[in-house]
């Protein structure tokens, strides 16, 4: 299924660039900064079935975790999030199946983002065997700043050899708050 899952993720890159290419025609400006995409890594999607409990099967990969296609789109602002979010929901064969606004809620250490789980039909058979098949990717959207302020709270937290402290996690919630542009 990876040719499939690789053919779904390149259509669905195209069809976020082919909007935003039609709006750089009318204003100017594309719809974000950049966009970034993966399919999840086998040793990736093992670990988290294993973690969560589902058997290590591909019917489990792509319907129970649905995040084997994973997007990250950055903006310049938090405008520009919700229309990309609507214009994602536009694109042919685009179902919602999940969505977290971490932007109006944020979360308590102060993260900021936008997921959405899409249930996308594509010309390709899944692992159900269906053909048209069904896929999900999973999208962040983010701006520059948000960003930001999420690679270097995961360095910090999970990455670094410094002991993550309160008030490491004190100052990062108040520079999310300092960098939080609408």
């Amino acid at each position: 299924y990876k040719a499939s899952l690789k053919a779904v993720m390149d259509g669905f890159a195209r069809g976020i660039r082919a909007y935003s290419e039609k709006e750089k025609e009318k204003t100017g400006e594309m719809l974000y900064e950049h966009l970034s995409y993966r399919l999840k890594a086998e040793d990736s999607m093992k670990e988290k079935l294993t973690r969560k409990g589902f058997p290590l099967t591909a019917e489990s990969a792509f319907y129970a975790v649905k995040d084997a296609i994973g997007f990250r789109m950055v903006c310049r602002f938090v405008d520009d999030i919700y229309e990309n979010v609507s214009r994602l929901k536009a694109l042919p064969g685009v179902v919602v199946v999940k969505e977290k606004d971490y932007i109006k809620n944020v979360k308590p250490n102060g993260y900021r983002s936008y997921h959405m789980i899409l249930d996308v039909t594509a010309p390709y058979e899944d692992a159900r065997g269906r053909d048209p098949g069904h896929f999900f990717i999973e999208i962040q959207l983010r701006t520059i700043a948000m960003d930001m302020w999420a690679s270097l709270e995961h360095e910090l937290r999970y990455k670094s050899d410094r002991n993550f402290s309160d008030s490491d996690a004190a100052r990062l919630r108040l520079c999310s708050c300092l960098l939080y542009t609408s």
